[in-house]
């Protein structure tokens, strides 16, 4: 049950934290003090995002990253200018450490036509394709086929570009799923799928567990039915996801070949922004994978090297939160898109409304 998949990121041939000892942090301390800046940053924008939803300012749904901030910040320290990124629902993050405005991307979940999409992708459908992110998808797996089609036009076009392709757990019971990694593993034996599968194994489709969903509950090992090797991370720990991340991308950069790493993690809050009953896990459960809270986790280390001190802490919190009622601001300032929108975006190239350019 829940409380075993826990013990599974600690035990289950994942290194933790604490149980590797002595850690890079002293040798990366400038590099992990900004990339834990980044980290406040998406969780006060999730924080930011979700009070917006209650007020009733965000349309549509809306799924936040609370909790499993780690993963993409670790992975995304290994984009290079040319890759591509894809992902399913919980996009916000992704387009953030990309270099996105956040002003542009709380807009769009205001649906204003500041937004990166004009106010009509909302939350589920980001898109930033100059910054190499080729969307969020509101379909569970829809995505995956895409970022496969991607790696393999990469390597078509003689690139050394790599797609990054992440999913979650519920989405490996899909069709999708299977179809797009057997080409995964079809194609990259000629080395023609440049494609880093990064599965961000949170415990929970929705709200049913991992336990209640699928009889083969090593998740990562799905991947071999295909041919694609994989390898599992703590994904609490920022260190540890680096460490996996960069390692894995540069293999698939100069191999061709896709590879696929389980990221064991936890998200803090509801599946979605209007979930509010959440009667399928307990709070005991929920507080005891706060200990392991990743910001937390690698602020204790910070600490405790010396790279930051409280004040500084302080600092970065409170300067991020002025932050954010700027973006807020603006978001809630904007126009709302104008009528002629409705038919701007439809067809590729010229524009076309009812047979007339």
């Amino acid at each position: 049950m829940p409380a075993e998949s826990e013990e599974r990121a600690g035990d289950g041939g994942v290194e933790t934290q604490e149980q590797r000892g002595a850690s890079s942090v002293a040798t990366n301390g400038d590099h992990l003090v900004e990339l834990y800046k980044e980290m406040v940053f998406i969780r006060v924008f999730e924080e930011a995002c979700s009070r917006g939803f209650k007020k009733g300012k965000v349309g549509g749904y809306m799924h936040v990253y609370i909790g499993q901030e780690a993963i993409a910040t670790g992975f995304l320290d290994a984009y290079r200018e040319g890759d591509r990124i894809i992902t399913a629902y919980r996009d916000h993050p992704h387009v953030l450490l990309l270099g996105s405005d956040p002003k542009a991307v709380m807009a769009e979940l205001y649906g204003k036509g500041t937004g990166m999409v004009k106010g009509k992708g909302g939350s589920m459908h980001l898109f930033d394709v100059e910054k190499g992110f080729m969307g969020g998808y509101g379909i569970v797996g829809g995505h995956i086929p895409l970022g496969v089609g991607m790696a393999y036009a990469l390597r078509y076009e003689e690139t050394d570009h790599i797609v990054q392709t992440y999913l979650g757990d519920g989405s490996m019971s899909i069709g999708y799923f299977h179809e797009a990694v057997n080409l995964a593993g079809l194609w990259g034996k000629d080395g023609m799928c440049p494609c880093l599968f990064i599965l961000e194994n949170n415990q929970y489709g929705m709200g049913t567990s991992v336990e209640r969903t699928t009889a083969m509950t090593d998740l990562v090992r799905k991947f071999d039915a295909y041919g694609v090797e994989n390898e599992k991370v703590d994904g609490m720990d920022l260190e540890a996801v680096l460490e996996v991340a960069h390692r894995a991308a540069e293999r698939v950069r100069e191999t061709g070949k896709p590879y696929a790493v389980e990221a064991l993690t936890y998200r803090t809050v509801p599946h979605g922004a209007a979930d509010f009953l959440e009667k399928y896990r307990t709070k005991d459960e929920i507080n005891k994978w706060r200990k392991r809270d990743p910001i937390g986790l690698l602020e204790h280390k910070l600490l405790e090297n010396g790279l930051l001190d409280q004040d500084a802490v302080e600092e970065i919190r409170n300067e991020t939160k002025q932050t954010m009622s700027e973006v807020t601001r603006f978001a809630e300032e904007s126009d709302e898109p104008p009528l002629e929108e409705l038919y701007t975006d439809v067809y590729a190239g010229e524009d076309e409304y009812m047979g007339e350019k």
